[in-house]
């Protein structure tokens, strides 16, 4: 039997997932991705592919006292009709009505949910500068929104589906069922479901991620210096930088997890201060298209210049979106034995790929990746070195053949990962 994703339709994955699965993934984001709180509401938006486990999600917020639970959907058929379709005009249009209300709710006090689920491969076909100019368009609209999350002023996270689209993108050559049981299992390995107690288990596991920032924000290192196949890159960081990892604890005092799964802890480059060569070693989804084997050198910290060997234009127009796009907003370590590399799948999704390997992100910085980072103002962040830009995109870049050195000016490096995992201390 051939795989096709369209055996089923979109209300049919219901049917392909069971409650003995879906509950314990809300309730996982929930009680660990969100933490919400007793009143507090909750903005979600999902795919509609995921609607069964947002309804799941729903009842569990209820059920743990928060307050009102928005869903916004889309919808795959209507994103590739406005591509296929609309008029250039439209592709320059953003629902600013709707991002504003999402930053209202958010300066009340809502919580924010994002559901991932679609084929992450969805506009692979479609043109590169329709798809930049729709990114540009609703990445300045989305602006008052995003200002919460990068700022971490609010309670968030982001929460994969298992839904038959991305299982037929991932797994082709299995039929529709077998290839969405297959991919509900490594989402359930990756976000510790088949553990006794999920919840302790991310306990301990947020655990030894602030261990590995404690000894990172102790050593204050002015740089980190990555070597491996293709890449010798000086990562200097900024003034007064922070490493985050695991679950943190938002301005509005909620501890939250970002990302279920994570493996990473991650801090803010100084924008002008990233200097060398370097070769993903993953493939990056953006924007409904691959980009492969991409390679970059950077000198004062700017891309000077870049190039894929599929995807070049995506890479371009991305490169473009303005002038703190081409310059580092996140650099991040991620061992090698992570969950979530040692399942030897590739995703299509940076939410699961970037937590595969050590990566960097081109674009916008974490204002929570500085020190008293609640404290300060654009310009302060600017001034210690923070990128500002519409765009924060992540690609791989650790391997099991990466060596990554912390670096002190005028003292010699300290090793802080061989062959792609953490030295022992």
């Amino acid at each position: 039997m051939p795989n096709d994703a369209n055996a089923f339709s979109s209300s049919d994955t219901s049917a392909a997932l069971d409650p003995g699965y879906l509950d314990p993934l809300a309730e996982l984001a929930v009680r660990v991705g969100l933490n919400l709180q007793p009143g507090q509401d909750l903005v979600m938006t999902t795919p509609l592919a995921a609607l069964p486990l947002a309804r799941a999600i729903a009842r569990a917020a209820y059920k743990a006292d928060g307050g009102l639970v928005t869903p916004i959907i889309t919808d795959s058929q209507m994103t590739i009709a406005r591509f296929q379709l609309g008029s250039d005009d439209s592709l320059n249009r953003a629902p600013v009505w709707l991002y504003e209300g999402m930053a209202r709710a958010f300066e009340g006090g809502a919580a924010r949910l994002a559901l991932v689920g679609d084929d992450p491969m969805l506009l692979a076909e479609q043109s590169p500068e329709k798809l930049g100019i729709a990114n540009r368009a609703n990445s300045e609209a989305y602006r008052p929104a995003l200002a919460a999350i990068a700022g971490f002023q609010i309670n968030w996270s982001i929460i994969p589906c298992p839904t038959l689209d991305w299982a037929a993108r991932m797994f082709p050559e299995l039929p529709a069922a077998d290839a969405l049981a297959r991919l509900s299992a490594a989402i359930a390995k990756t976000a510790r479901l088949d553990q006794p107690d999920p919840v302790a288990a991310w306990k301990a596991h947020n655990a030894e991620l602030a261990e590995r920032c404690a000894m990172l924000n102790a050593a204050r290192f002015d740089a980190l210096h990555f070597r491996g196949p293709g890449t010798d890159l000086r990562v200097g960081l900024a003034d007064g930088h922070f490493w985050q990892g695991g679950a943190s604890v938002a301005r509005n005092g909620v501890e939250c997890n970002p990302n279920i799964p994570t493996e990473e802890v991650f801090t803010t480059p100084h924008a002008a201060r990233v200097d060398g060569y370097v070769r993903a070693t993953k493939p990056l989804s953006h924007m409904g298209s691959l980009i492969e084997e991409i390679e970059m050198r950077f000198e004062n910290g700017q891309a000077v210049s870049a190039k894929a060997v599929r995807g070049q234009d995506v890479l371009r127009e991305m490169l473009a979106t303005d002038p703190g796009a081409a310059r580092l907003g996140e650099v991040a370590l991620v061992p090698h034995g992570a969950p979530v590399s040692q399942t030897g799948l590739l995703y299509y999704n940076t939410l699961f790929d970037e937590n595969a390997a050590s990566h960097i992100a081109m674009g916008q910085c974490y204002a929570s990746c500085f020190q008293d980072g609640a404290t300060l103002s654009e310009d302060d962040i600017a001034g210690r070195g923070g990128n500002s830009s519409l765009i924060h995109v992540d690609w791989m870049i650790g391997s099991d053949l990466m060596d990554v050195d912390g670096v002190h000016a005028g003292s010699d490096p300290v090793a802080l990962m061989r062959h792609g995992e953490w030295v022992r201390r």
